[in-house]
């Protein structure tokens, strides 16, 4: 019997099978043009899976094209499972983020879970050993009930994979706002270390090789799990999506990383990819259209651990913890004994053809991938078809008729009272702002993360950047994710490249070398013109930035259809930087280190609030402005403090972020148990000097010795300096002075605005209470010396 005329394997009713399958009828029209004939139902489900937008891009491609993806380090860039990039030594580092939002929202604890697992398959498909993850989330109103079920949900998804798995969660960032109330975003990035010697592809080269899938059967748990739940937008607590949830094993999935490195590291496969959104289906079809070869599947092969499946549900599962290895016969028992030795079951379900076609078939090949001589042929596409030949559009954009630059969605539509730009108590709106759930300590959150498993992990938590050692060198790695998404809110563009610079920053801070990006971009629903506006000016953001800063974009992800009852998400654009560090041991922290030591701001603020923490907490006026990002200053400031890194002159270095040179400050001195007295001048506003989030900024810490060293190098690079003060004592104290803080508080007799005086233990205690409090924990206790 031929594919076109297999019977149907998916019930037949009122609406169009395409239809119900999320398949438009111009697509239809595309796929009977490929196939030269009509469908059949397995076949529909097929494409309706690879040419849904989680797998095929098919909104983004034409944008993606347009990044940077090459440098001299890249050793494999978009298109593989991972980013891969040489750090010398024979060493290469993995590295990607990704996506696992829709499922999340369904069942936060599984999907979060089995985000966490995917992306850590990526990483191992490369050849790389998985050694940290980090995370990137965002919620809405954390006192609505709703989110506070999603984070715990999400927060012990995340750690009781990463933890059971055997892989420390370093880092990462937790963000609540408005519009993340009806669409949780959970983006989880994975690092790992290879040789380079054992890249692997996910290729099936070699007609008549085998295809080998093993690890966990297949099930029903996650029929068109990521694939479709990330391809549409659903309602709250749609009762039709929980059962499209993949369910996950780390203990299973363990196993699975030591076979995998094992069979990868002696050689015995050809190819590798791992399973995940489209199930079999995705795999077969990737890997052979890589090679430009077929792959022939014999559905009967393929374990499962349920009765009665449809052929359709076998080929698009996407049950958790499986690879599919290219294997010469020759090696075939060898692949065999190792995956039993490791408790992985190991089937031979196919073998790679010279027609170019993924053909399912009943009954088609033995154990040894032959055809038997009664065949049943239910399916035959071209891989192409599937893949790289997959339907692209290139969507109308639209710029939002209406733009308000400010207040932010959400936030006060004035400034409040108690909180007022001039005359203010400067100390009082720190302490609002480090009491604040966007800034407060994660301690809550971080808790419940094995954060030192692996005996890698040097630096986590709380830092800007988790760093690892690579054993056996001097070497380390410092691994960052972030968005900036309060501006992206406003400006999709400056919010994506504000993102990519602070990003590498933040692991640049540290000492090391950012070495690429990766990105996961989060983004509403693409067929409408506004919402693929802000996907294009994000893209072009992340494309200006990376050029700028010399780092390419080795791969990454694409989520849309963000978007609820309540409304589309913000544009957000998560971006993952990591670098390496030549000599761990002198990493720079953010910490302030010792009595005496010279406090440095590198860069200085430019006007605007808008889209900042203390525009969420305090308002901003209608007319506030963002802050503007100049890249070549931006490209200049991270030479200089590499440079100065190089030279051992810094003490310590901490970014200017979300919360402004305020938080940057206590945040140093809280670290460092150790406070400052210090001195700012003002030349505009207090609050934009303070508390505004301009880009481009350093604070750090030098001995007095080393000043002259540190002068020197930001004259060289272009770099306004200012000498702030000294570290020493108890409490953080900032005095304003300048033009700008005189005449602030002339109502109450005083020719200067307040200073900011606060005790570092009521800092503090601000800081540790601000997450419990905001998620209704009142039994939470801060680990000691937390930070």
């Amino acid at each position: 019997m031929s594919a076109s005329e297999a019977p149907r394997v998916i019930p037949a009713a009122a609406v169009p099978l395409h239809r119900q399958l999320g398949v438009t009828d111009f697509e239809l029209d595309e796929i009977r043009a490929r196939l030269g004939r009509d469908p059949n139902d397995l076949e529909l489900a097929m494409f309706s899976v690879m040419w849904s937008e989680h797998c095929s891009y098919k909104s983004s491609k034409v944008l993606l094209r347009t990044l940077p993806t090459a440098g001299p380090d890249v050793v494999a860039g978009p298109g593989e499972n991972a980013g891969v990039v040489s750090i010398g030594d024979g060493l290469a580092v993995a590295f990607k983020l990704e996506s696992h939002n829709h499922p999340s929202a369904v069942e936060p604890y599984q999907g979060a879970a089995t985000g966490v697992g995917g992306i850590l398959r990526d990483i191992f498909t490369m050849g790389a050993r998985p050694i940290a993850v980090l995370d990137g989330l965002k919620f809405g109103d954390p006192a609505a009930p709703r989110t506070r079920h999603l984070v715990r949900g999400v927060v012990r998804g995340v750690g009781g994979y990463g933890n059971c798995v055997g892989v420390p969660t370093i880092g990462g960032e937790l963000v609540f706002h408005p519009s993340y109330g009806g669409n949780p975003l959970v983006n989880v990035m994975a690092v790992g270390l290879l040789e380079e010697r054992h890249l692997t592809r996910a290729v099936a080269p070699g007609p008549g090789n085998l295809a080998v899938l093993f690890g966990s059967a297949t099930g029903r748990d996650g029929i068109g799990g990521a694939s479709v739940l990330a391809s549409a937008t659903f309602g709250e607590d749609d009762p039709s999506k929980r059962p499209s949830v993949q369910v996950g094993d780390p203990f299973a999935e363990k196993l699975l990383i030591e076979a995998s490195l094992e069979l990868i590291q002696r050689g015995l496969v050809e190819g590798l990819q791992d399973l995940g959104a489209a199930g079999i289906t995705c795999a077969v079809s990737e890997t052979a259209d890589r090679a430009g070869t077929g792959i022939l599947v014999d559905l009967d092969a393929i374990p499962r651990r349920e009765e009665g499946m449809a052929p359709f549900e076998v080929m698009i599962s996407e049950s958790q913890e499986r690879m599919l290895a290219i294997v010469r016969p020759q090696r075939l028992d060898e692949v065999v004994e190792v995956c039993g030795r490791w408790g992985v079951p190991a089937a031979v379900i196919g073998r790679v053809t010279d027609d170019g076609l993924v053909t399912v078939v009943t009954g088609g090949v033995d154990d040894r991938g032959m055809p038997r001589p009664a065949t049943e042929v239910l399916a035959a596409i071209p891989a192409a078809a599937l893949t790289s030949d997959a339907i692209v559009y290139d969507r109308p954009a639209q710029h939002p008729t209406h733009r308000r630059l400010a207040p932010a969605p959400g936030a006060p539509e004035s400034a409040s009272d108690h909180l007022p730009v001039r005359g203010m108590d400067p100390g009082a709106v720190l302490r609002g702002l480090l009491g604040s759930p966007n800034l407060g300590s994660r301690a809550w959150v971080t808790t419940q993360y094995d954060a030192t498993v692996g005996s890698d992990t040097v630096e986590a938590s709380e830092r800007a950047a988790g760093i690892l050692r690579i054993k056996g060198t001097s070497k380390g790695l410092a691994c960052a994710t972030d968005a900036v998404a309060g501006v992206g809110a406003f400006d999709p563009y400056l919010g994506a490249a504000l993102a990519v610079a602070e990003c590498s920053r933040n692991v640049l801070v540290t000492g090391a070398r950012p070495l690429g990006v990766t990105n996961c971009l989060n983004f509403g629903d693409p067929e409408k013109p506004e919402a693929f506006w802000q996907l294009s000016e994000a893209v072009r953001g992340v494309g200006d930035a990376c050029r700028a800063l010399g780092l390419p974009v080795t791969g990454g992800n694409v989520s849309l259809y963000n978007e609820s009852p309540d409304g589309r998400i913000v544009p957000t654009a998560q971006i993952g930087v990591v670098g390496v560090l030549d000599d761990v041991e002198r990493r720079v922290t953010p910490r302030f280190r010792q009595a005496g030591d010279i406090v440095v701001l590198l860069g200085e603020a430019v006007p605007g609030l808008a889209g900042s923490e203390y525009a969420a907490l305090a308002g901003s006026a209608v007319e506030e402005r963002l802050p503007s990002l100049d890249l070549a200053r931006e490209a200049a400031l991270q030479a200089m403090i590499l440079a100065a890194a190089r030279a051992g002159v810094l003490a310590s270095a901490q970014d200017v972020g979300g919360g402004g040179l305020a938080v940057a400050l206590a945040e140093c001195a809280m670290w460092g148990g150790v406070g400052a007295r210090l001195s700012l001048r003002v030349s505009a506003e207090p609050a934009v000097e303070l508390f505004g989030e301009s880009p481009s900024r350093i604070v750090v810490t030098v001995r007095p010795a080393d000043l002259p060293r540190l002068a020197a190098l930001a004259a060289e690079h272009g770099i306004p300096l200012e000498p702030l003060g000294e570290v020493g004592g108890d409490r953080l104290q900032i005095e304003l002075v300048g033009g700008g803080a005189a005449g602030a508080a002339e109502e109450r007799g005083a020719n200067v605005a307040d200073a900011l005086d606060c005790a570092l233990a009521a800092l503090r205690h601000a800081w540790e209470q601000a997450l419990p409090r905001a998620l209704g924990d009142d039994e939470f206790t801060p680990p000691p010396g937390d930070g």
